[in-house]
């Protein structure tokens, strides 16, 4: 059955004509959506905002660096340039207004220059001029640059709304900063972020002796986040136009919380083919969340084969999938990449207002870039009830 609808890749020469071509076409002509300064916010057509995560990339040195967990037939040629050619078309068949990057985007023990596996990594996005914010995983700091290092980079980059850390804030970490997203321009909440996003380091690996295994979220990044949260809600709800509720938000990391554990085939969408690689202590961040009340969904990477969405006490938690053809995956089936679509309420009279939905589905990187896993994670005034609408293609 894997081998049904396989895709075929195109010589690496081809691939390579193609990055170059698209690239520079879309250098030219690439749109950049956002408010004044660079900031983030809602279409009017449609009241929307899409974010495309891709996780665990594992890009290394390009034309160079082969394919794991391929198809016999899929080996002659497969490589780092197959990653850059599904990110070109996922990003031409979604134009999403974001790209997240959720970690693990470079093997670092791989790469020969760290610093240019991470421009070739991030260059679609950066070539079809849209905004993107990144984060660090386990593998990204394993070659020429440090964990620091890795993060300072990407902040210097092109387009790049990521951040190395707050301002005048001690904390663990790299990369730990939130984004604001603001209404549709020339409406009442044009000027109020009407969803948030947050980015935290989840680490690599453990420092302490007595403690295997991966690294974890520590408590100066949960009372960064609680502090944030909280004054991002008073801000919605005191300040004029002042709304009823807080607006809603999303979190984005890169290893599981222990609570990714608590599902089972019954309870999430989407497939579980290997174990939940989290810390083997649990620094109770999905309880700040939970205390927080302003997060309806968290996304992640790490574990490649993975890819559902399951919710706990309010709280959708979701894997992307592996995108990257050097990282490690199955043979059959698909790298993948998680699309998320927040959609504004619209009152009789044609005003946007406040986030009413938030959706997500996956794209394969199949013949058809094909939809697979619609679901609606959270619906204001419903308590986030659970909707699946399973495609029948």
């Amino acid at each position: 059955m894997a081998r049904l609808g396989l895709r075929r890749f195109p010589p690496p020469v081809l691939l390579l004509a193609l990055f170059l071509v698209v690239a520079a076409s879309a250098a030219g002509k690439g749109k950049k959506r956002g408010g004044a300064g660079g900031g983030l916010r809602f279409r009017r057509e449609g009241g929307t905002f899409k974010v495309l995560q891709v996780a665990d990339m594992h890009y290394a040195d390009g034309r160079s660096t082969g394919c794991e967990d391929v198809l016999p037939e899929q080996v002659a040629g497969c490589s780092d340039l197959n990653t850059t050619a599904f990110l070109h078309r996922v990003i031409r068949a979604e134009d999403p207004d974001l790209v997240v990057f959720t970690g693990d985007n470079i093997y670092g023990a791989d790469s020969t220059d760290a610093a240019k596996s991470m421009d070739a990594a991030i260059a679609p996005a950066i070539a079809m001029n849209l905004p993107w914010a990144a984060g660090i995983g386990n593998h990204d700091q394993e070659g020429t640059l440090s964990r620091e290092g890795v993060m300072r980079h990407l902040v210097g980059m092109k387009n790049t709304l990521s951040r190395f850390n707050p301002e005048g804030v001690e904390i663990d970490g790299f990369g730990n900063y939130n984004l604001e997203v603001g209404g549709v321009e020339g409406t009442l909440l044009a000027n109020k972020s009407v969803l948030n996003m947050y980015f935290l380091d989840s680490g690599d690996y453990s420092t302490v002796p007595s403690i295997p295994g991966y690294g974890w979220i520590k408590a100066t990044q949960e009372a960064w986040f609680r502090k944030t949260s909280s004054s991002l809600q008073k801000n919605y709800t005191n300040e004029e136009p002042r709304q009823k509720e807080p607006a809603p938000a999303l979190a984005y990391f890169h290893i599981p919380l222990p609570e990714f554990s608590s599902f089972t085939a019954s309870n999430f969408t989407g497939v579980k083919q290997e174990g939940i690689s989290s810390p083997s202590i649990n620094s109770g961040f999905f309880t700040t969340m939970v205390e927080a009340g302003d997060v309806k969904a968290a996304f992640i990477g790490h574990d490649h084969v993975n890819d559902f969405c399951g919710k706990l006490t309010g709280i959708q938690l979701c894997y992307a999938g592996g995108f990257g053809y050097h990282a490690y995956g199955k043979a059959g089936w698909s790298r993948r990449a998680r699309v998320v679509s927040v959609q504004l309420e619209k009152t009789e009279s044609g005003e946007w207002q406040g986030v009413k939905s938030i959706k997500t589905w996956k794209r394969l990187d199949d013949q058809h870039l094909t939809t697979i896993d619609p679901e609606v994670l959270w619906n204001r005034g419903s308590n986030g009830r659970r909707r699946k609408d399973h495609d029948r293609s």
